[in-house]
This record gives C-alpha cells, sequence and structure tokens, in this order.
C-alpha cells in the first residue's frame, strides 16, 4: 500500500462530510487499526482528516491469536499513541458477531471512555478505497497476498465475499498458493522430463536447501509466511522466460480473475459494469502480475472499472468510527447481558446448593456422600417428565422412519455429551452416521478444549443447522443446562422455520418457549449444583440419561432390538463380534462355529444370518 498522509487526510476528509455541510475546523482524533496475518497497521487521525501518527506491529489475525495475545497486541498500540476519542478496527480472522464482542471489550478495557467498533479487514480496505463511483455500482476488493480473496458490497449494501478459507482450503492466486505450486510443478517436471529448470535453481536457493528431496521435509515445517515468500521467485523465473513460471502465473490470474467476477455477478448481476478494486502484497508488488488480472477482469467484465488500492484499511477502520461519540465500555458492549443479572433471575443452574456451602472444607468420604446422594435424585426427576420424554421418543421415531435425522445442538458439555450419544448409534444399532448427528457450539475444535465465545453466538447457531440441510423430516433436540445459550437458541429457530420438529432439554422449570419455539420444553427439576453453576454434574448426568433414553426406547421401537438383544450392531472389533456371535446362537439356537460361519457369509451383520439360519 501507499503510506502518503496528503492522500490520507484528503480521503478521510472528502468522505467525512456530506455536500452542503458546513466543515467544523475541530473535531475527534481517530485510531484506526487493520489487523493483517503478517503486521498491524495503526494510523491515528486529527480532526482535519490529517495523519498524526502511524506505527506497525505484530500479526493481528484474531483467529490465530489468544485473549491474551490479543490484549498485549492491543495494548502495545494504546501505549505508541495519545488517546483518541473513538476506535475502529479492521482484524484479520473476525468471522462472526462473538469474535467482534470479543474485540470490542478489549478495546472497552484499554481505551476506556473511548468509542469503539471492529469488523474485518476487508470490509475496511474496500471502504478506504471504493471510489465515488460506488454510489453508482457495485466494488469488489480483489486481494492476493499471503493469502487471497474477493469481498464486494452492492450499491445496496449488500455484500459478498468468495475465498478467505485459507492456505489448506482455499487462497487461490495467493503468494502461499503460487509458492506451494512452484515447487510442486518444479519437481514433476524434473521427474517427468529429466530437466531442471530455472524455478527449481531459484527455489532451491530461497530455501537453502541442496536438493529437491530436501523439499518434502522442508515444505511439511514449513509456516504459510515462508511459503509465501517463494512468490517472488516465480515471478523472477517468469522473468528468465521460465515456462513452467509463467504457465503458474497465467493460471492464478485467471483464478483471481474469474472469482473476482462470480462475487461481481452476485452482486450486480452478470452484465453491469463494476468497480475491482487489487490489494495486497502480490497484487501490489507485482506490476506485470497486477496488469494480467487487470486485463483478464476487463476482458471477462467489459465496460468495468480496474485500479490497486491506494489508501490502507487503516483508514476505512477510522472512517467507520469517525461519527460515533458515545463512549463504550466493557458491559456496554457485551450485549449478552446487557445489565448485570439480579439473583432471582439467574437460571437455577446457579443457585447454590444449601449443603455444600463447606464443601472445600468437607472430608472426601462426606463429600462424595453428598454427590452421590444428589445423583440418585435424578431417576426420579426424570420420571416426572415421563410423558415428554415419550413424545420425543415418538417423535424421533417418526422422522427416523421418514428417512430423517436427529439432531442434538449444544455447547460446552452438553455439545459434547450430544456429540458421542451420535456417535455411539452406528456400532450399537447399525445406523449410517448421518442419521443421529452431534452439533457443538465451536465446532471440532470445541469436543476437546473451550473455544471463547462460541455458546453466545446464535447466528451461528442457525447458520449449523441451516447447513446441514435441517428440513420438516428432521428432529432437532436442544440442550442447554440453564436454558438460555444464544447458540442453541439460534439452532432452534433456524430448524422450526424450516420445518423441523424441535425440543429444549434444559434444566430450569422457568424457561418459557419463545412464540411457538420450540414445539416442546423438557424441564427436570434436578436442584442446583453441589459445585455452583458446574453442570457437568448433575446437569452432565441427568443429560446422559435422557440421550440414553432417547435413542436407546427409539431404537426399540424401530425394531434394531429383540428382547434385550442388539441384532442390529455393527461388529467391527473382536469384542462386538464374540458378541453377534452369541446373539446368533441364543435366538438361533445353534453353535458358536454355526453361528459364527452364518455371520461371515453375511458380512457380519446379525439379521441376515438369522434369516440365513431359518429365524423368523
Amino acid at each position: 500500500m501507499e503510506h502518503k498522509s496528503i492522500d490520507l487526510a484528503k480521503q478521510f476528509a472528502r468522505r467525512r462530510y456530506s455536500p452542503g455541510m458546513s466543515r467544523p475546523q475541530k473535531g475527534p482524533f481517530v485510531l484506526g487499526i487493520e489487523g493483517g496475518g503478517t503486521r498491524t497497521v495503526a494510523v491515528l487521525f486529527g480532526p482535519r482528516g490529517q495523519v498524526v501518527r502511524r506505527a506497525s506491529f505484530g500479526p493481528g489475525n484474531i483467529a490465530l491469536l489468544s485473549d491474551a495475545a490479543l490484549g498485549a497486541l492491543l495494548g502495545r498500540i494504546a501505549r505508541s499513541f495519545p488517546k483518541p476519542h473513538a476506535v475502529g478496527l479492521g482484524m484479520a480472522g473476525l468471522r462472526t458477531d462473538a469474535d467482534r464482542k470479543r474485540v470490542e471489550v478489549h478495546c472497552a478495557r484499554i481505551w476506556r471512555g473511548a468509542a469503539s467498533r471492529a469488523t474485518h479487514d476487508l470490509e475496511v480496505a474496500l471502504s478506504a478505497n471504493a471510489s465515488t463511483r460506488s454510489a453508482t455500482m457495485a466494488s469488489v476488493l480483489v486481494l492476493s497476498g499471503t493469502g487471497s480473496c474477493c469481498y464486494g458490497r452492492a450499491r445496496d449494501g449488500r455484500t459478498a465475499k468468495l475465498g478467505g478459507w485459507g492456505h489448506l482450503l482455499g487462497d487461490k492466486g495467493s503468494g502461499y498458493e503460487l509458492g506451494l505450486r512452484a515447487l510442486k510443478a518444479a519437481v514433476f517436471y524434473m521427474d517427468r522430463d529429466g530437466a531442471w529448470s530455472a524455478l527449481g535453481k531459484r527455489l532451491l536457493a530461497a530455501t537453502h536447501c541442496n536438493a529437491p528431496e530436501e523439499w518434502i521435509g522442508w515444505v511439511q515445517r514449513a509456516p504459510k509466511e515462508a511459503v509465501a515468500a517463494l512468490a517472488p521467485e516465480v515471478f523472477a523465473a517468469a522473468c528468465q522466460r521460465d515456462r513452467i513460471a509463467l504457465d503458474l502465473l497465467e493460471g492464478a490470474a485467471a483464478a483471481l480473475a474469474r472469482d473476482a467476477c462470480a462475487c461481481a455477478t452476485r452482486l450486480a448481476g452478470p452484465e453491469a459494469a463494476v468497480e475491482f478494486l487489487m490489494a495486497g502484497g502480490v497484487l501490489l508488488q507485482q506490476r506485470s502480475f497486477q496488469q494480467r488480472v487487470a486485463a483478464e477482469l476487463r476482458r471477462l467484465r467489459p465496460g468495468s472499472m480496474v485500479r490497486r488500492c491506494r489508501h490502507e484499511g487503516a483508514l476505512g477502520a477510522a472512517m467507520m468510527v469517525r461519527n460515533l461519540t458515545a463512549p463504550a465500555s466493557p458491559q456496554a458492549v457485551m450485549k449478552s447481558p446487557p445489565e448485570p443479572i439480579r439473583a432471582r433471575d439467574l437460571p437455577a443452574t446457579e443457585g447454590r446448593h444449601p449443603k455444600s456451602g463447606r464443601l472445600d472444607r468437607m472430608g472426601v468420604a462426606a463429600a462424595m456422600r453428598l454427590m452421590l446422594a444428589e445423583d440418585r435424585r435424578l431417576p426420579d426427576a426424570l420420571w416426572a417428565e415421563r410423558r415428554k420424554i415419550i413424545a420425543l421418543v415418538s417423535a424421533v421415531v417418526r422422522a427416523l422412519r421418514a428417512g430423517g435425522r436427529l439432531f442434538y445442538v449444544g455447547a460446552g458439555t452438553s455439545g459434547r455429551l450430544g456429540i458421542l450419544d451420535a456417535s455411539e448409534c452406528p456400532p450399537t444399532f447399525r445406523t449410517k452416521p448421518e442419521q443421529v448427528q452431534g452439533i457443538i457450539a465451536g465446532g471440532h475444535t470445541a469436543v476437546f478444549r473451550a473455544v471463547e465465545g462460541a455458546e453466545d453466538d446464535g447466528d451461528a447457531g442457525a447458520a449449523s443447522v441451516q447447513r446441514r440441510g435441517v428440513g420438516r423430516r428432521d428432529v432437532v433436540l436442544g440442550i442447554a443446562a440453564s436454558g438460555r445459550t444464544p447458540f442453541v437458541w439460534g439452532a432452534l429457530q433456524a430448524a422450526a422455520a424450516r420445518g423441523a420438529w424441535t425440543a429444549l432439554l434444559c434444566f430450569d422449570a422457568r424457561v418459557r418457549r419463545r412464540g411457538r419455539v420450540p414445539l416442546m420444553v423438557l424441564a427436570p427439576r434436578i436442584g442446583p449444583e453441589v459445585l455452583t453453576g458446574s453442570t457437568r454434574l448433575k446437569a452432565g448426568t441427568a443429560t446422559k440419561l435422557v440421550l440414553n433414553l432417547v435413542t436407546t426406547l427409539a431404537m426399540v421401537r424401530l425394531g434394531k432390538v429383540v428382547g434385550n438383544l442388539m441384532v442390529d450392531l455393527d461388529p467391527k472389533n473382536a469384542k462386538l463380534r464374540d458378541r453377534a456371535i452369541r446373539i446368533v446362537m441364543e435366538l438361533a439356537g445353534v453353535d458358536a462355529a454355526r453361528a459364527q460361519a452364518a455371520l461371515e457369509s453375511s458380512g457380519w451383520e446379525v439379521k441376515a444370518a438369522l434369516r440365513a439360519l431359518g429365524w423368523r
């Protein structure tokens, strides 16, 4: 990016004042911050939009920063500047409302009394560089740096994004992809043609390797920035007319242009002219590549404007907050909850147990006696809700018979228990893996460790069921011990809107339906936890009991059990194969040898083996 203060000042001033408004001589100081994968840039703008100070810091991709690291980064920035009236941030890795809240809470603590707002880095880069023509045509940012992405905004404010999936899933036309494809191409053509290319020679020198065989270990250990740093060698080899490098650049330019035009089509239809803005180190530092991409964009989208970005995203971040005057605070930023919760409004799961007030001073035996006594209360609490549990079982049976599915949705312990129960159904009842599924806030990572803020993102909960294609034949059971988890409610509301049968399992009898969602609230009265608020204890145990009842009794109704024997188990290990043999022996009245032979000939399917032996 170019860093001309006068350009930044003119851009800020031009967008700050609307036509017909008088320009005030005094105004606030605004700090704009753009956090990227390799560095973070902060710029302080004065009352007239002039650049007061600019500084660079370490990486600012919040998806890769812990809370402590994010706080440390913003703290270093704060100590490097006078206190601003407002702070705008555009941060790489910011994808969800929970991500935004996380950044804004840190800002409110570090810049007390200053207004703040956070968004992703693509948004602020587009805002900083879109021309006045963006009021009449869509603008699309085409970014190629270490990674790549296309992001655009239509005249009516709609946005669209293609890419941004990281170096393993996406990043077409990026520095990383160029570097990796160059390594692959160099060894491929060496194997095929027996010739060592100019590109290969440059790559060996850049990686400090003596032979291409060393790349096997190098590329496995190298961070993505190191692989992306090989991109300049591709450009240098292309200048030497290396055919491999030229082909790589041609393919990368075509991929970027196609993605940018696809983004434009989503915003402005297939033919309207749009404004393309090129950004990122690869495009801005390699003029020949920039020209190649621009030519392809004009060919694919005739009449469109194509130009390079001239301003940093920090300018767009500052523009975002230039009119904010209301001070922010950690409490104001965190909208859930908006104010301290009164004791009487706390969920039942946060109540203090009257017998465990001295838990830290109790002997182990006494504490064990109390915990086990509390667990013995659970069956009676669940039996009191038997009519609702029966209704839930019946709904699951109807869904599975009709080709539908059962989804568990939860966060933390609740989500992990849902995944556990779902994972046990295929080996126990030979269900297909998709028939019973668990969804946890925070995704795969949250199965093993906590993901900050994931449970507070209702939009993510809604998206999780939409992406699984939940529909009218499905059942969605939300699991939330407190009954308040936004991720779960978002999923239930989206599932209900798509026609699914919905229910909520919680442990606060005061929880009510929101409109017609869910169809049923199942809230056993299990009382407070021995360890206040630790719902992995009684609430977790009660949840496991309910899920055991639901799937076991549903599978019994679906004919997967005879007597008390699992005739649809999937014997994939020695223990289960031994069990299958004993089941066939018991039901068909044959010895172990005949039972095993029948199972082996039927592919270890118990029902098929029984039919072969004449059992009905």
